[in-house]
């Protein structure tokens, strides 16, 4: 299933933290485990078993179990910087995508996150704590 870019939000890693993809309004949305709400000190995410991710510069796959996947058009679709705001070289959509798809990979996946709507601030606190977020990290794709 093809998840317009207009529904993600790939956020860039940090040093000692994997990257991050928001989805809203994606298909996979029920078969992604509940996320339970971070209560653990070191801010780890629980894994999700059976999914796994494949980011390319143009497209970024997100498999899971039997026919629960979806691909994204990744070149066009929005990223943040590690502190959460666009700017400089995350501009620009081939770069900005090529350094999260290292992140990516320097971290063996991503945590991927869906919820009801993209947020207009990020606010982690809030959007892993929230009910009706879904997901954890994702390895990468063999």
């Amino acid at each position: 299933m093809l998840l317009d870019p207009e529904n993600t939000l790939f956020v860039r890693g940090t040093a000692t933290g994997p990257p991050v993809l928001l989805l809203s309004q994606a298909p996979v949305h029920d078969a992604l485990p509940a996320f339970p709400p971070v209560t653990a000190q070191d801010g780890s995410v629980p894994v999700c078993e059976g999914w796994g991710i494949a980011p390319k510069l143009t497209v970024c796959v997100v498999d899971g179990p039997g026919e629960a996947g979806l691909m994204i058009p990744a070149l066009m679709a929005p990223v943040l910087g590690e502190n959460g705001e666009g700017g400089g070289k995350d501009d620009v959509p081939g770069v900005a995508m090529s350094a999260w798809r290292a992140d990516a990979e320097r971290a063996g996946g991503a945590v991927v996150l869906s919820l009801d709507r993209l947020p207009e601030v990020i606010d982690w606190y809030r959007l892993l704590g929230a009910d009706t977020t879904r997901g954890g990290f994702v390895r990468l794709l063999g």
